[in-house]
């Protein structure tokens, strides 16, 4: 095999990391001598580590303030300078325990490692561990590695720490509230400050930010934490990735189907739903002696629609879509913006096949993502074939593993015979089978989960399906559960962040301004005005008081794609002078021109201005 220059600089950087975290730990003990160790693992773009300071004159957790980041930083580089070599060393857990036994989290750490039940992430290992240390200088960390040669293979410039968050050991809100340091660290002083950059224009492209300038939604107390209220802006841009979305099922041979928002208990016990997604479901109600959920998902309605009369091999394959609203009560601290909510609209379809119909479909459904991710220029992706973990038969998944084996051969050999080229991560499944999970990243690198096309060989023998094969016998369907859009929250918030609010035509919110020059023109802006939105464009005359620059300045602001000003000339020659929102313009442009190639744009969801 063929190492990469570029595998042997990730490498490198990887290492750069995980001793600059050590580095860490060694100067927080310098100022914190009795802080209390947690993990301190390489992540992307950086480190962190947690740890525990007990408490402050008033019997609080300390935290770590921004002038002791500072103090942490030159101590950090002054170890750096030192030049203290990384040395490998194994323990006897006696040994471990011993060189450990002030570090409570350490201990634990070690007593996972001896029992071989969990590894210092919290997860499943298959056997014990040995037990191992990197020591530098007088710090010795619990730890595998791998590590730079020494200290001075950091440089004392290209690494800076960020920020200071709470963090539960190990995840868990039942442990211990830990101050997580996160850190940054580069090959040189260049790449460090383009990674600074980097940030400050991620900054500006929050959706959360943006979401709030460009009025698309907003969030309300009185509603409720993590219940998007969608603005006329955003109802908008929801309205066209649906019909978007649409128009491309339609060409599909999906079929449109509704659902309602709550059921019976006895639906998502029968689906196997509520024991695996209690925790994130809505309590129940009980009505008139009846007990009943609010949805969190709408497969198994999708299945009782296709039990509703028989079904024939001539039905199949059987594509259900639906546009409804599902409820997820996530945890309070995992919220953010449109990522992570409670109320949640879903790009949601299952395709019921035959097992010889199933490459077909499944494929069909990725070379879908593609189109959109060719639509909505994503030009970075990365297919995931999340697969079970035996241990998890029975508690987190499906107990058949003959069919799990099965059926992840059936995705894999469909993905290999397509030529899509994906990575295979273990444990990651649904409940109820192998799935396709997509990762993409916006035009500025930022990474996020948005699609998944999922395999599921359980719920149609739970649900008693069949339909009547070829040879007149009842045969169960596979069913596959597609979102190749996500849901509308986290599609829109991903697009917030990849166009910088610089929306495409066709999905802006407004996607014409016209700006009379005085207000002896405003007349003739509106009958622009109507003619437009009688062509279903999105148009809106400012008949504000404001002066003509003050009026483009707010179109900008609000990132309007066209500014049309219109004056005496202009109405005279039966013209416009255009500006387009990236700073280009065309003075004397006829309006039959302009109309019929904005039209145009919409029609074809052009991405060009």
């Amino acid at each position: 095999m063929t190492i990469k220059s570029s595998d042997l600089e990730q490498d490198k950087l990887y290492k750069m990391q995980h001793s600059t975290a050590h580095v860490m730990a060694q100067a927080v003990l310098h100022f914190f001598p009795e802080a209390k160790l947690g993990i301190g693992p390489p992540i992307e773009n950086g480190f962190y580590y947690d740890f525990d300071l007990g408490l402050d004159d008033d019997d609080k957790s300390r935290t770590f303030t921004p002038e002791d980041l500072k103090k942490i930083e030159k101590e950090m580089k002054r170890i750096i300078n030192g030049k203290h070599e990384f040395t490998y060393r194994e323990l006897t857990p006696d040994e471990a325990r011993q060189l450990y036994k002030d570090q409570p989290y350490k201990l634990e750490l070690i007593e996972g490692l001896v029992q071989g039940g969990t590894d210092e992430y919290g997860n499943e290992a298959d056997e014990a561990t040995t037990l191992s240390t990197y020591c530098h200088d007088t710090f010795e960390d619990l730890c595998r590695g791998p590590h730079v040669e020494a200290t001075n293979k950091i440089r004392s410039d290209s690494f800076k720490l960020m920020s200071v968050a709470g963090a539960y050991w190990r995840g868990d809100e039942n442990n211990p509230m830990l101050q997580r340091i996160y850190g940054t660290v580069w090959h040189n002083k260049k790449e460090l400050k383009a990674y600074l950059k980097r940030l400050e224009e991620a900054k500006k492209r929050d959706h959360r930010k943006l979401g709030k300038e460009l009025d698309i939604y907003t969030f309300d107390d009185e509603v409720g934490s993590g219940l998007p209220l969608w603005l006329p802006n955003g109802g908008i841009m929801i309205e066209e990735i649906e019909k978007l979305a649409k128009e491309m099922e339609r060409k599909r041979g999906y079929l449109p189907v509704r659902t309602p928002h709550l059921t019976k208990e006895d639906l998502f016990l029968r689906s196997g739903h509520l024991p695996y997604y209690a925790d994130s479901m809505y309590p129940p109600m009980e009505m008139e002696g009846v007990t009943y959920y609010i949805k969190p998902m709408n497969c198994p309605f999708h299945h009782k629609i296709f039990s509703s009369r028989p079904r024939s091999y001539r039905d199949l394959p059987m594509r259900l879509a639906e546009y409804g609203t599902c409820y997820r009560f996530e945890k309070s601290g995992e919220l953010m913006g449109l990522m992570r909510v409670r109320s949640m609209q879903m790009n949601d379809a299952h395709i019921y096949c035959a097992e010889s119909d199933f490459e077909t479909e499944f494929m069909d459904v990725v070379d879908l993502y593609q189109e959109y991710f060719r639509l909505f220029g994503i030009d970075k992706y990365v297919m995931r074939l999340s697969t079970h973990h035996k241990n998890g038969l029975g508690k987190k998944y499906i107990d058949n593993e003959r069919l799990w084996l099965k059926t992840e051969v059936m995705v894999r050999d469909a993905m290999t015979n397509g030529n899509v080229p994906f990575v295979e991560v273990t444990d990651e499944a649904a409940f109820y089978g192998p799935k396709i999970d997509v990762q993409i990243w916006t035009a500025l690198g930022r990474e996020f989960s948005l699609a998944t096309n999922q395999v599921d060989f359980a719920q149609p023998s739970q649900f008693d399906l069949t339909f009547t094969n070829s040879k007149g016998e009842a045969e169960t369907p596979l069913c596959i559960h597609r979102a190749p859009l996500s849901t509308h929250e986290r599609l829109i918030g991903f697009l917030l962040e990849h166009y910088a609010g610089k929306f495409p035509i066709w999905l802006s919110p407004e996607q014409v301004r016209i700006i009379p020059i005085t207000t002896i023109h405003n007349e003739h802006a509106v009958q622009l005005e109507n003619r437009l939105k009688d062509l279903a464009v999105r148009a809106k005359a400012d008949m504000g008081s404001e002066r003509m620059n003050a009026k483009i300045r707010q179109a900008q602001l609000m990132k309007v794609p066209y500014m049309v000003v219109v004056g005496d000339k202009e109405i005279a020659e039966n013209t416009i002078a255009l500006r387009k929102r990236d700073g280009t313009r065309q003075n004397n442009m006829p309006v039959d021109e302009f109309v019929a190639s904005l039209v145009e744009k919409i029609a074809t969801r052009s991405d060009k201005l």
